[in-house]
């Protein structure tokens, strides 16, 4: 059996062709798949990390960012513990949807929700970037993010730093007891039972499109 501590919901959210999937995959998986496509849906995953001496396994859903599903992840949102925001740096476009996605999460899951806001391609040439860092920054502290980080789902750069700042800011919450929705969070000995909305259907759905991630 696999033992943990705590079992909390992530949810991984962003327009489409940000690199949420491949984000996804190498925190699961350490490595990237060239051939990734559009996520028709949720896709789903789970993974145990340690972080400061506690076991937390990761119920991961990886939401699809065109605006013809939003109806349908959204409701994939309640009972979220944290939501990782992403934009791609050289998509000026996916940057400026990123106060929608933040209020639209904050509205329909958790309240004290914890939100990591993440700029990722950033192995990409220089002169494709659209986002500066420091406007990345800003738009953390603005929207009162838990933190900003520029990763790369390529090359794996702070793509594990990103989830495990997220996992320690909602243990933090957890064991001040500043976090009202501490019994949202099921505690004890895997495997726990999953909660899916609706069906028994699987949600880990994907079709034939172009390249979502490029890195």
């Amino acid at each position: 059996m696999e033992r943990y501590d705590y079992l909390l919901k992530f949810l991984i959210i962003g327009n489409a062709a940000t690199g949420k999937t491949c984000l996804m995959r190498w925190f699961l998986e350490g490595k990237f798949k060239q051939d990734s496509l559009h996520t028709i849906g949720v896709e789903f995953g789970t993974k145990v990390l340690k972080v400061d001496s506690k076991s937390v396994k990761l119920q991961i859903w990886d939401t699809a960012g065109q605006e013809r599903f939003q109806c349908i992840t959204r409701s994939y949102y309640r009972g979220a513990a944290c939501a990782l925001v992403v934009y791609d740096i050289t998509d000026r476009d996916s940057f400026n949807a990123i106060n929608s996605w933040i209020s639209s999460v904050r509205d329909l899951a958790l309240p004290n929700l914890t939100v990591i806001l993440i700029g990722n391609k950033v192995d990409l040439e220089a002169n494709l970037r659209e986002v500066t860092e420091l406007e990345g920054k800003q738009c953390a502290i603005d929207n009162g993010a838990y933190t900003f980080l520029e990763t790369s789902a390529k090359n794996g750069s702070n793509v594990l730093d990103a989830f495990t700042a997220a996992v320690r800011s909602v243990l933090e919450q957890i064991q001040n007891g500043s976090n009202p929705n501490q019994m949202s969070y099921p505690v004890g000995i895997g495997p726990a039972h999953l909660t899916f909305p609706g069906s028994n259907e699987s949600v880990n759905s994907t079709k034939s499109s172009k390249l979502c991630c490029r890195s």
